[in-house]
């Protein structure tokens, strides 16, 4: 009998079956998303350009240079990550006791509706949202109206809109669900008898939720903090919108590099310097939760 071939045996595997059926959803991302990222790449080892010739095909490393050294560029991409930070912590740290709140102490019989009116959010757009919350600490806003129909001020506050608090403030709302839902999620796969063993060797409330709860819940919280951190370092309508203009941060850079002042080499590049930073940040998040695991075994 004729042996058959490697890709005759392959081909009755059950991972030849894997391949087959996520190979259509595998196109598809390489198509709109590996392709677009590849561009920005390549656009960003290239040179600018003058009116006629807009992009000059010469391998160059000047956009990279230039994106690390000029200060401008540097404060902006700090603002982005450390904007981002204060987002995702205040976001996490509100977020967790809703999320044990919903897992512990709601009925099993009425989680499913508390989750249905923490998506509610979801039911309107991003952008409708970033408005409202414009029209809350807006000059004649609701916050400044209430307090001035209540006698406590004279005049309204200025300082409540166009500043970082009232982006982080924002962008916290925002993406309060992203962060309740995963760390609920963890909370849930939590054994309940392990925290009533913790109690019955005399383990005070506080001891047993510090020792057993939180580092079970861990994975939730560093998959919210993921979740948040990566999405809001590079938001545009926020800090365009809430900010005024006035503090932008890398995604408004990256617009006006490559729509207002038409340099697509350098825009890409700060583009492939932002995803650098959100790489760096998110597997140091994933090593220090691997860590943190290992120190609590």
């Amino acid at each position: 009998m004729e042996e058959k071939s490697w890709w005759d045996r392959f081909r009755r595997t059950e991972a030849f079956a894997g391949y087959t059926l996520i190979s259509p959803t595998a196109l598809y991302a390489l198509l709109l998303l590996v392709a677009p990222l590849a561009t920005i790449l390549a656009y960003s080892f290239l040179t600018d350009g003058d009116s006629v010739t807009r992009l000059v095909w010469e391998f160059t490393f000047d956009n990279y240079i230039t994106t690390w050294t000029q200060p401008i560029y540097r404060a902006v991409m700090m603002r982005s990550l450390s904007v981002s930070m204060m987002v995702t912590a205040v976001t996490v740290i509100l977020a967790f006791p809703v999320a044990y709140y919903v897992s512990f102490h709601v009925a099993p019989d009425r989680k499913s509706l508390w989750l249905f009116l923490i998506t509610i959010p979801f039911w309107t757009s991003y952008l409708i949202r970033v408005f409202l919350w414009k029209v809350i600490l807006g000059y004649n806003g609701v916050i400044n109206s209430g307090l001035t129909s209540l006698g406590l001020i004279d005049e309204p506050l200025t300082f409540i809109l166009y500043n970082v608090n009232s982006i982080v403030l924002t962008l916290a709302h925002a993406y309060a669900p992203f962060a309740i839902l995963p760390i609920f999620v963890a909370l849930e796969k939590i054994d309940r008898s392990l925290l009533e063993a913790g109690q019955d060797l005399g383990e005070s409330r506080i001891m047993t939720f510090w020792r057993v709860t939180l580092p079970l819940a861990m994975p939730g919280v560093v998959a919210a903090v993921l979740i948040v951190l990566i999405p809001t370092i590079g938001d545009y309508v926020t800090p365009q919108l809430i900010g005024g203009g006035k503090i932008p941060m890398i995604a408004n850079l990256i617009q006006s590099q490559m729509l207002d002042q038409d340099n697509r080499p350098l825009g890409s590049a700060l583009a492939v310097s932002a995803m650098l930073i959100v790489t760096v940040v998110a597997l140091a998040f994933v090593l220090l939760n691997a860590r943190f695991l290992r120190v609590k075994k």
